[in-house]
């Protein structure tokens, strides 16, 4: 619907109705009615994050920039695969508590019914 026809409406049940209508408790007995929402199992998402740590380590370990990174990152020196790994470090971090507030949010919605 687009803004006229929902001002349009508005208008018809103002002129209808001078007051609110009463639920007599419909709301609740709808939201009684409604099948409660199962809960997710957490081991695919453990199983999965897991699986891609695993794999991750494993093709980046022969990598010769990680090896480069780690070797300066742990001999306090600067160097440019030094940086990149903490780069790369820091936004899976960020990427990671991104996801997990957007989780928790979802799960508030969930829990609040």
């Amino acid at each position: 619907m687009n803004e006229n026809m929902d001002d349009l409406i508005d208008t018809m049940l103002r002129e209808r109705f001078e007051g609110p209508v009463r639920a007599d408790g419909f709301c609740e007995r709808v939201m009684d009615k409604l099948p409660t929402r199962r809960r997710r199992s957490a081991w695919p998402l453990v199983a999965g994050v897991i699986a891609g740590a695993a794999a991750c380590g494993v093709s980046l370990w022969s990598a010769p920039i990680t090896q480069t990174g780690w070797r300066d990152w742990f001999s306090g020196e600067l160097s440019a695969s030094g940086v990149a790994l903490l780069i790369t470090m820091m936004g899976m971090t960020m990427l990671a508590l991104a996801w997990a507030i957007a989780e928790m949010d979802d799960g508030c919605e969930s829990s609040a019914r």
